[in-house]
């Protein structure tokens, strides 16, 4: 006679239910009982808190920059898996526009987020690694030469031996060709830009004083002020969203596009030395190449919102102009008077050589290889494109 299959078996007279026990229950028991064995016989690890990163901007809260700067620090905070946190803070927080290279040299903050040129009070030889002659190259062709044609040892001389500034700066975003600006009436010869007071930074500053102009060197979030109150009739700052969300619109109705007065300029991200050279390896490798991961999203933001914003500012009433042949000859003019100005310094000299070496073989490859763009254009948008 068979015996009907049942979940009991007999043992010792007594019967005994048989518990189905599975692999993830044995494994969830097993856990338990060492995690408990843990817990009796050692002290719990403590995870550490993340490493804070005091970061200024040279940009008012407002300014698109201050994403594009946001795109780097959340970069960070995730590839450091939260183990580094950056507290972003908008130009005047801890200290004003063009002054965070000495405070992050100080150690007041620990980082900036800048542009060389905004220390150029400091001297001179900032403004090339950013906003001097371009020689043909664009800010591209420059970021390459930094990172690849010698700049980055050339930045650290400057910084670190001949000034004794307590930092280290990464460049990143090579950014678009910087208008040629803001002005009330069209302008098409380069006899009508003198007696005009002009807003730019840097060497361009000496470039516009070559043209004719008077200059005042203001952070972006004082333009449009000055601008309102007369101190300046006309004035660049770097891009139509920039120049959009400053209200420019409101004080001008002319605004002209491409200029060689700052063709070439990336932002700077500074570091102070001791604070970096404190952090683990990996830590630092992520804020280094956390900079190259955020120049290729700011370029897709800047793109993508500056040819926008250009369509928004001609919807207020902007006529929008390309500076004509004429202004663009009288820049590259008063650039050839300039050069040997600032070549009487053995440094600028030395790196303007090597920048010169760089786009006369880079740019002839550049030149040569690129197809024309605007033929190509004017095939696919006939008649839209007016130069």
């Amino acid at each position: 006679m068979q015996h009907k299959k049942n979940s009991c078996d007999m043992v010792a007279g007594v019967e005994v239910k048989k518990a189905a026990t599975s692999r993830r229950t044995f494994l969830k028991s097993g856990l338990a009982v060492a995690a408990g064995s843990v817990a009796a016989g050692f002290p719990m690890i403590s995870v550490a808190a993340p490493k804070v990163i005091k970061m200024q901007t040279s940009w008012p809260s407002s300014d698109i920059w201050m994403d594009f700067a946001r795109q780097y620090t959340d970069r960070v905070e995730r590839m450091s898996g939260g183990r580094l946190k950056v507290d972003l803070l908008p130009a005047g927080a801890v200290v004003k526009a063009f002054q965070v290279m000495d405070a992050v040299s100080d150690g007041v903050l620990d980082a900036a987020h800048t542009v060389p040129v905004y220390w150029y009070g400091k001297h001179k030889a900032a403004s090339l690694f950013g906003t001097g002659p371009v020689f043909g190259g664009s800010a591209t062709t420059m970021l390459a030469w930094f990172n690849a044609g010698g700049g980055k040892d050339l930045y650290r001389e400057l910084t670190q031996d001949i000034m004794g500034l307590n930092v280290y700066g990464f460049l990143g975003f090579p950014m678009p060709a910087q208008p040629f600006g803001w002005f009330k009436t069209p302008i098409t010869k380069a006899s009508e830009v003198k007696g005009f007071k002009y807003r730019t930074v840097g060497l361009a500053a000496d470039l516009m004083q070559k043209m004719g102009m008077s200059v005042a060197q203001l952070p972006g979030g004082e333009i449009v002020p000055a601008m309102e109150r007369g101190v300046i009739d006309a004035f660049e700052f770097n891009n139509p969203s920039s120049d959009l969300r400053f209200g420019s619109p409101d004080v001008a109705k002319h605004y002209f596009l491409s200029s060689y007065h700052q063709a070439s300029e990336s932002f700077e991200f500074l570091f102070n030395k001791d604070f970096y050279d404190d952090l683990d390896d990996d830590m630092k490798a992520i804020l280094e190449y956390g900079v190259e991961s955020a120049s290729t999203a700011n370029t897709a933001i800047a793109l993508d919102n500056y040819s926008k914003d250009l369509i928004e500012i001609q919807k207020k009433g902007v006529t929008v102009h390309r500076t004509s042949q004429e202004i663009l000859d009288a820049e590259l003019k008063a650039w050839d008077e300039i050069i040997p100005d600032l070549e009487k310094d053995p440094y600028m000299k030395k790196v303007l050589d090597s920048q010169r070496a760089w786009v006369d073989r880079v740019v002839f490859y550049e030149l040569m290889n690129s197809p024309d763009y605007t033929l190509a254009y004017n095939h696919y948008f006939p008649g839209k494109l007016k130069l």
